[in-house]
């Protein structure tokens, strides 16, 4: 069995390095870190995770806890910050509590159970209060955050305004935002300030529409978005709130004869895969996750390190043009 005198003999480094490397502390450059890496997965070694556990207090594991799986946005989170983590040597330990309070009650305790480094939340309902007990760093994703916890957020109101000011620009008269859940305070939610603040000094007509848990649960916003068209005909211009909604807008606008970006323009939010497998591809707010979980994972590290960190930050969003938008 291969030992850290023998990785750093591989690796050209001291077995020191090899010690820093594999409990990610201190300053260890890319190209060593990456060496020993190497090292390790030629040699086959695998260090002693429970040892090194209660030695440090805590594992080289991140906890990530999502509200879906399955959608779209999150399945970008969780490659993103799989790999952000994976840089830093840490490794990701996935909860899905599909929006379910007690499950994420269980997977904190299951968090705290397996000596988590940190953890990233998306979800709602957990309570941050035990992990500060248990002196874990907690950053928040695109959740409010809540007492002293980080938070890491993209800039939701300018992507609202973004998105309300290129559909008057494609000449749209009459505008549609499929906004947040009913019930649920999210940062999400301030695409529609955005929104409605640039429709009302542009003195354009405009209505706001939030789904309900179980659309948002299920992913299937199809009668949702057709009684929304059936019952405003004169909309030519909606602004989604994500990618997954702004594609189904296209299924059912095509069912009921509306063709895009002909009658009516569209705007999706996220920059997912699926806005650019729909026809046409669809016009988005690109949201900067791969940046948006760099940080985190930063953060936490820094964390452990007692180093100080931002309590919010909020990163710039930017409009990316496809095929469902057309400028007059």
């Amino acid at each position: 069995m291969a030992t850290l005198k023998d990785i750093a003999q591989r690796a050209g480094v001291t077995a020191t390095t090899v010690s820093r490397v594999i409990n990610n502390r201190g300053y260890i450059s890319e190209g060593t870190r990456k060496k020993v890496y190497a090292a390790m997965e030629e040699m086959h070694y695998q260090p002693n995770e429970l040892a090194r556990a209660f030695s440090k207090q805590y594992t080289n594991t991140i906890g990530l806890i999502v509200p879906h799986i399955s959608h779209p946005f999150f399945i970008k989170v969780i490659s993103n910050l799989e790999s952000s983590a994976a840089e830093k040597g840490f490794k990701l330990l996935l909860c899905n509590s599909k929006e379910q309070p007690e499950k994420e009650q269980d997977y904190l305790d299951m968090c705290i159970s397996n000596r988590v480094a940190g953890i990233v939340l998306c979800s709602k309902y957990v309570q941050t209060r035990e992990f500060r007990k248990m002196n874990i760093p907690v950053v928040n994703l695109e959740r409010g955050g809540d007492d002293d916890t980080i938070s890491v957020q993209c800039d939701n109101y300018q992507g609202g305004k973004l998105a309300a000011e290129h559909l008057i620009e494609c000449g749209c008269k009459n505008l549609l935002h499929f906004g947040g859940v009913a019930g649920k305070d999210m940062p999400a939610d301030r695409r529609a300030d955005g929104f409605s603040d640039v429709c009302k000094k542009a003195g354009i007509p405009y209505r706001i529409l939030v789904s309900d848990r179980l659309q948002y649960g299920s992913m299937h916003y199809e009668d949702f978005i057709r009684r929304a068209l059936q019952e405003f005909p004169d909309v030519d211009g909606i602004f989604a709130s994500s990618d997954l909604i702004a594609s189904q807008v296209i299924q059912v606008g095509a069912q009921m004869g509306k063709r895009v970006p002909e009658d009516i323009q569209l705007i999706g939010f996220d920059d997912v895969m699926i806005s650019t497998v729909t026809t046409p591809q669809i016009t988005t707010i690109h949201q900067p996750v791969e940046e948006m979980t760099e940080l985190c994972v930063e953060y936490i590290a820094k964390s452990l390190k007692n180093e100080s960190v931002p309590q919010k930050i909020v990163l710039p969003v930017r409009l990316v043009q496809r095929g469902t938008t057309v400028l007059k």
